[in-house]
């Protein structure tokens, strides 16, 4: 028999096996040699009062049951039939690969196309950019395989509703190398020096059932055939000319706005989308400790380094934190040569010297009326131009400009900078003016608010470093709610962050995964 227990203890009870053993066995009031394991299955920290607790769910075995540990949902891929039907997948993202494996599960044959390089390949690439300061403008931190998220950070919290969905992923990365403890913490968290190994794994898989997956296979338009006056997709082009046939999933990530533009002008009707811009907020990562733990010593021997979650609303817009890297680093996000772009990552240890993460502000179509005649584009042009206007600030280099924290809410130059993660180096630079105001402005009270709820967080030790502003798409790419098909355009169906529908790893995963499970029912019900 396998029972459940929920306790609270303290940060070294939750790491000692025989102390949680015992206190099972008083919860259960049974003996301790009654049982025969006791396995943790779910976490999660509660560092709102000085006295931190950890939260935990507990799995434990008795009588007949000799594990505790939680049954695996294991997925059994199967070879596809030779005249499978294809699905043509655009993006070997999260979105893009996770719907390779629901077409495999359901029969398809996938064939997966990606503008950017395999995984290994593109390590390579990244460390050579990191080293030269030149960008390969198809393997960099958004473009190859795994997508943005393979070399961000890794972390797999979602507020989507669809838990079903989310177990489902989880479970999928579990089976493809990840480890089982991502079953059980509250912000479960992979790491980007072991999500690229699960990717190469997954692609694996797709290919030993029978489906493909092609690098430096970039998509340059949609073969569209129309009849009676209905248009359908029926396959896409390739930059090299390749036609490949089959109901189309697009899933092109949020940064490709090169082939969104191209699709546009093909007659793929779009719509411009809200999205975020702002900044990257670096600390040591002893201070944010400090903070979050209500301790001068920081988080001790027993504890992670914090994480924070900040938002409010300042002028009817929201100014928040976004993807919280604690003990990771800066690292530069641009997908193109004349950008200045950064974003935040950390290994699966979360030790190092920093955290940082997106402080940034909420963008509507219409905030900016200097751009109202750009029609569909009018916040991807803002978001491009901004992104120039760095790289300019930069002096056209890979360094990023940077600001102390308190220097840029009151408005003033840095003399001197912190030490920073970011490996390309820092320029001081008047971030505040390099933003759009309506964008800065914002910053700059949100930060206020932020340093009034928690005591040092509005520090000097601390650095802005511009830009961050590839937090989502720009542009929506509308679809049916029920069937996922694209409004006008019949078997295209738009996936993922770059079409609008998701915001992180397994939003992205389970929208690919969605999109399949549609196309299977319209197969059923057609």
């Amino acid at each position: 028999m396998i029972e459940k227990v929920t306790l609270k203890v303290t940060p070294a009870i939750a790491k000692d096996e025989k102390a949680l053993r015992k206190l099972a066995s008083s919860s259960l009031h049974i003996k301790e040699d009654d049982i025969n394991d006791v396995r943790i299955v779910k976490r999660s920290i509660d560092a709102r009062k000085r006295e931190i607790v950890i939260n935990l769910t507990l799995n434990v075995a008795v009588g007949d049951d000799k594990s505790a540990i939680p049954k695996p949902v294991v997925v059994d891929f199967s070879e596809i039939a030779d005249d499978a039907e294809r699905l043509v997948i655009v993006g070997a993202g999260p979105a893009g690969l996770f719907a390779g494996l629901r077409a495999i599960e359901l029969g398809y044959k996938p064939i997966v196309l990606e503008r950017g390089k395999d995984v290994d390949s593109r390590r390579l690439d990244i460390a050579q950019m990191n080293r030269s300061g030149e960008i390969n403008p198809v393997s960099n931190y958004c473009f190859g395989e795994g997508g943005a998220g393979t070399f961000s950070d890794g972390k797999l919290f979602t507020r989507s509703k669809k838990r079903g969905d989310n177990d489902a992923i989880m479970h999928l990365l579990v089976q493809f190398g990840a480890k089982p403890e991502i079953l059980a913490d509250s912000h479960p968290h992979i790491g980007s020096d072991r999500l690229p190994g699960i990717i190469k794994r997954i692609r694996e898989k797709i290919i030993e059932c029978g489906g493909e997956v092609r690098f430096n296979s970039r998509v340059d338009g949609i073969l569209i055939e129309e009849e009676d006056g209905i248009k359908r997709a029926v396959g896409v082009t390739t930059e090299d000319g390749e036609t490949i046939r089959g109901k189309v999933i697009l899933a092109t990530g949020h940064s490709a706005r090169d082939t969104i533009r191209k699709l546009y002008k093909q007659g793929v009707s779009m719509e411009p989308k809200g999205f975020a811009m702002g900044v990257r907020l670096e600390h040591p990562v002893q201070i944010i400790d400090r903070i979050q733990y209500h301790s001068p010593e920081g988080r001790g021997e027993y504890l992670p380094a914090a994480e924070y979650n900040f938002v409010t609303q300042v002028n009817g817009r929201g100014v928040y934190s976004f993807c919280m890297c604690p003990g990771g680093v800066v690292v530069p996000a641009m997908s193109a040569e004349g950008e200045s772009v950064v974003n935040g990552m950390s290994s699966s240890a979360r030790n190092g010297k920093w955290s940082n993460s997106g402080m940034v502000v909420e963008i509507r179509p219409g905030d900016f009326p200097e751009y109202s005649d750009r029609g569909v584009f009018e916040l991807m042009d803002l978001q491009e131009d901004t992104e120039k206007r760095f790289f300019r600030g930069a002096n056209g280099t890979m360094m990023a400009p940077a600001q102390r924290m308190y220097d840029f809410v009151n408005g003033r130059q840095s003399g001197t900078l912190p030490k920073s993660s970011y490996a390309p180096g820092l320029l001081c630079s008047r971030v505040d003016r390099l933003l759009p105001p309506f964008v800065s402005e914002r910053l700059k009270e949100g930060f206020k608010d932020f340093g009034r709820k928690s005591k040092g967080f509005l520090t000097n030790e601390a650095v802005v470093i511009g830009l961050e502003s590839r937090t989502s798409s720009p542009i929506r790419i509308p679809r049916d709610g029920k069937t996922l098909c694209h409004t006008e355009i019949k078997d295209l169906y738009p996936a993922g962050e770059g079409a609008g529908y998701a915001g992180g790893i397994i939003s992205a995963a389970v929208d690919g995964r969605r999109i399949v499970d549609a196309i299977a029912e319209t197969r059923f019900f057609s």
